[in-house]
């Protein structure tokens, strides 16, 4: 090597400093330590003693790990096809060329700038019994019905599809991302459908859904790895409750590393979520073969 390349790479090295040092700093670093402290027992207060796999055999046998790995699943296997059914349907008609679209995709936008704590209260108010708008709005219904509102969030079965129907909520970013993907396809193909004669339920099926099926991945494996971490809204409606119903892994880990003050078993759980991710998004790769089309191949 040169005195002249040493002396570019050392240039490049100089700009890409900032971020090496941050990187090391904030991400490395932690990552090494967190596998580091889930074979340790440590509290915070004192110094980690190495204990091997035991904080992993410890979760085998606990009964609070797995009912929050459960009710993260439950949670997963209903809002995660839903958030992507319904985002996709809304993308399809926003793409609809009719007066006033720009509003409308404002108006579907806009939920996911509200603020997490904001949300949460007013969905709070929402899903109110008494006095909830949602209950207040089915009242006409219910009343021809002889039935009281949904308990919603006060009920171990309603709570989860109730945090599921609220994720609903902040679908704007998901379909900003099908809008794009819907803009792609070309205009031929849906000519050449409708000379084959195919309807539009035809059209959706067969030309739109295969030529947006990589955007559809994407949106999958992104709502994969965030489902799996979802925290801060269900925490400030549920706590966890009623019974530990809504009690999501996140939660566990957050008690155990910060209540608890047991660090060690929470990098065990961490890694754990981390195998976990994994393990589905590798599922979600493993299976694409069969219906992601990709243009040119």
């Amino acid at each position: 090597m040169t005195r002249g390349e040493i002396r570019n790479l050392l240039k490049g090295l100089a700009f890409l400093s900032p971020w090496l040092i941050g990187f090391g700093v904030f991400m490395f670093l932690p990552i090494v330590l967190s596998m580091y402290y889930s074979l340790c027992d440590y509290n915070l207060l004192q110094s980690p003693a190495f204990i091997g796999a035991e904080n992993y055999r410890a979760l085998i046998h606990d009964g609070i790990f797995w009912k929050s790995l459960r009710v993260t699943l439950l949670y997963a296997a209903i809002s995660l096809p839903a958030g992507l059914v319904v985002s996709l349907g809304v993308a399809v008609l926003l793409n609809v060329s009719v007066r006033g679209q720009a509003i409308f995709r404002t108006i579907i936008f806009v939920p996911s700038l509200v603020p997490t704590i904001a949300a949460a209260m007013l969905w709070r108010w929402m899903f109110n019994q008494r006095l909830g708008l949602i209950n207040r709005a089915l009242e006409p219904l219910l009343e021809l019905l002889h039935k009281s509102g949904p308990p919603w969030l006060a009920q171990s079965a309603w709570v989860i599809p109730s945090l599921a129907l609220m994720s609903l909520w902040s679908v704007g970013n998901t379909v900003i991302i099908y809008l794009a993907g819907l803009q792609d396809v070309p205009r031929e193909l849906y000519e050449a459908a409708e000379l084959d004669g195919a309807g539009k339920r035809q059209q959706l099926w067969h030309v739109t859904i295969p030529m947006i099926s990589p955007v559809i991945f994407f949106n999958l494996v992104m709502a994969i790895i965030g489902i799996l971490q979802v925290f801060d809204t269900p925490f400030m409606m549920t706590h966890g409750g009623p019974n530990r119903a809504s009690y999501f892994y996140t939660f566990y880990l957050y008690d155990s590393a910060f209540t608890y003050l047991k660090m060690g078993y929470a990098s065990a759980m961490a890694w754990i979520q981390l195998l976990l991710v994994l393990v589905l998004t590798g599922i979600a790769f493993g299976t694409s073969k069969r219906w992601v089309y990709y243009q040119g191949k």
